[in-house]
């Protein structure tokens, strides 16, 4: 018996570059506020590309090629009113299924009930003008509008790489109780 057999098959391109342009299965894995050295100030998504749903045929140009691959991405206040836009957060808790109806009282109720939920998101590969020093050399980003999010077609997820642990893990489903639904 031999101590393993040859197989390319899972192999993937190691590089870090942009994502190509187009839509992706993802995880909404983590959420946090961030502000630039000036105060502008973010909620910034960390979306991973699924690696649950990798062996679809529909996904074989996005999922298949880029499981566990990070997108960042920014939500910034607006200047003029110092908030965050909100029916921009509207799209993102219509994508990750939060019910109608759903009081968000903070920021964090917010983060809360977006984290580890499935999405569909359009990733647009773009020049990134702050980076390109000679535009015979772009340099790409990624980006993604909050108006970009839609609900995800595999609801249900199996497994999703713990990028921090670099485990596989169960994605967590999200309860949600109201403090009258609490008997003590």
């Amino acid at each position: 018996m031999s101590f393993l057999t040859t197989d390319y098959s899972n192999v993937q391109d190691n590089n870090y570059d942009a994502l190509p342009t187009g839509e992706y299965e993802m995880i909404i894995a983590s959420a946090k506020e961030d502000a630039t050295p000036s105060g502008a100030e973010t909620l910034q998504l960390d979306l991973v590309v699924r690696n649950d749903v990798k062996n679809v045929p529909a996904l074989a140009e996005t999922n298949w090629k880029y499981a566990n691959r990070h997108v960042f991405m920014d939500n910034w206040k607006r200047k003029a009113t110092k908030q965050y836009d909100t029916d921009g957060f509207m799209t993102i808790l219509y994508a990750a299924g939060v019910p109608e109806g759903t009081a968000i009282n903070s920021i964090q109720d917010f983060i809360n009930q977006i984290t580890n939920k499935p999405v569909r998101v359009y990733v647009k590969k773009q020049v990134d003008d702050y980076k390109t020093e000679d535009p015979s050399n772009p340099v790409y980003q990624n980006r993604v509008a909050p108006w970009n999010f839609s609900p995800t077609k595999f609801k249900e997820v199996n497994q999703q790489k713990d990028a921090k642990a670099g485990n596989t893990k169960k994605a967590e489903p999200s309860i949600s109780i109201n403090e009258e639904d609490i008997p003590f």
